[in-house]
């Protein structure tokens, strides 16, 4: 079988979506099946080119067995609702043009977040006639209403209306949770032809290792409990309230000893550094986004993972990818994202989940998890478990017999209830 797959996220950029889009194809070349992937060159979150690459119209390189295709398209940082649409659009075309002439391909699949991809690969279905499968990650354009980058508009009502014609028109849909095949069944969507591929790791990365003590000598942080966040510093997260939490700490006795570790870019990061400055916050350490392979000697650096997003009801729809993440490396979670996501940290027991934008509670919890430490081992023993559920190659697995069973003329198994 021959997959196409459209992203405008991957490697060497390290965001969730490369990351999940990477793992997978990687597996089913693996597996024996041709793989070829259409996106970017790689810009992501800064809106700059990679070193060792050039937004040049059509390039073509090898990766784990993976054929490549990199388009030119019109290159923003990660901030600016005009700019962004421009960069997804200008994607979306190239894509389109670029995919048309890639030969023998059995299935073509559009991931999310933004669903210009998702257009692109429907064109491209109804042009090859092949099935069209739209992979959802996020729920837009509703999530650019929620983090205030646009409201409610004639054009956000039009996206709308994109977005339930593509799902309508795909063949499959593959959901990364299951509130959102709730949502689009809500929404009138065959949930027939919806299935659920959670996020989850890859377990040769994301396993338990000592504190990096070049990184420890580095920054500091000998005898310090390391709290920290690692990802997209984005609208979504609110990452204020982390800020909020270490003021609360720095002001109570023994509040010298906690340290919060932002590792990452995004919209929000330069907000944020000139925040932290304006309150003289001495506990907050800001290091810039690193190569793939230098992420896990980060988080090698936590002894708790912080995972936050705003206070809203779309988001409990949402998992993030790196709750997984954290499970793998045995670091226990402080959980400050409700819905789906929270029940899963409850389940597993796998870290304390605190009122999304609750400052307050968010640094009674650190403080409860850095002075038990029963409670930590427990916690950390836990998620190294619950870690093996999630491993990418069994999800990787999951879908591509998914999309086996849709070009074979089946119809794909519904084992994901």
């Amino acid at each position: 079988m021959h997959i196409l797959f459209l992203s405008d996220n991957f490697p060497p950029e390290v965001n969730a979506p490369a990351s999940r889009t990477f793992e997978h194809c990687r597996e089913w070349v693996a597996a024996g099946h041709k793989v070829t992937v259409v996106t970017c060159v790689p810009n992501f979150p800064k809106g700059r080119v990679f070193a060792g690459y050039r937004n040049r119209l059509w390039q073509k390189e090898e990766m784990s067995g993976i054929c490549v295709i990199r388009v030119w398209s019109y290159i923003t940082a990660n901030e600016g609702f005009a700019r962004r649409v421009a960069d997804y659009v200008s994607y979306m075309v190239s894509a389109l043009a670029a995919a048309l002439f890639v030969r023998s391909a059995d299935v073509v699949i559009g991931t999310s977040p933004q669903f210009f991809t998702a257009c692109a690969a429907y064109g491209i279905g109804r042009l090859k006639r092949i099935p069209f499968v739209f992979e959802l990650r996020d729920l837009w354009p509703e999530s650019i209403r929620v983090v205030g980058a646009m409201k409610r508009s004639l054009v956000l009502d039009r996206l709308e209306k994109l977005e339930l014609f593509l799902y309508r028109k795909a063949a499959l849909i593959v959901s990364v949770t299951f509130s959102f095949r709730e949502n689009l069944a809500m929404r009138g969507i065959d949930g027939d032809k919806v299935r659920v591929v959670t996020n989850g790791l890859d377990l040769d990365r994301f396993k338990p290792r000592c504190k990096d003590q070049t990184l420890v000598e580095r920054h500091g942080l000998a005898g310090k409990f390391v709290s920290g966040y690692i990802g997209t510093h984005g609208m979504a997260h609110r990452l204020e309230t982390i800020l909020e939490a270490a003021e609360i700490l720095s002001r109570q006795p023994g509040g010298e000893k906690y340290c919060f570790l932002f590792l990452g870019d995004g919209a929000n990061k330069e907000e944020l550094v000139a925040l932290a400055a304006a309150k003289r916050l001495k506990n907050i350490l800001f290091v810039d986004s690193v190569p793939k392979e230098e992420v896990v000697k980060y988080w090698s650096l936590l002894d708790a993972s912080i995972i936050h997003l705003k206070r809203d009801d779309l988001f409990k729809s949402v998992i993030p990818s790196k709750l997984f993440e954290s499970m793998g490396m045995g670091i226990p979670i402080l959980h400050g994202v409700e819905g789906e996501s929270a029940l899963i940290v409850e389940r597993d027991d796998v870290g304390l989940a605190f009122q999304p934008e609750n400052a307050e509670e968010l640094s009674r919890r650190l403080r409860e998890l850095c002075e038990n430490a029963a409670l930590w081992r427990r916690l950390s023993t836990n998620g190294l478990h619950a870690s093996r559920r999630y491993d990418r190659r069994v999800l990787a697995a999951k879908m591509l017999q998914y999309l086996e069973d849709l070009v074979a003329g089946r119809q794909p198994k519904n084992d994901d209830l």
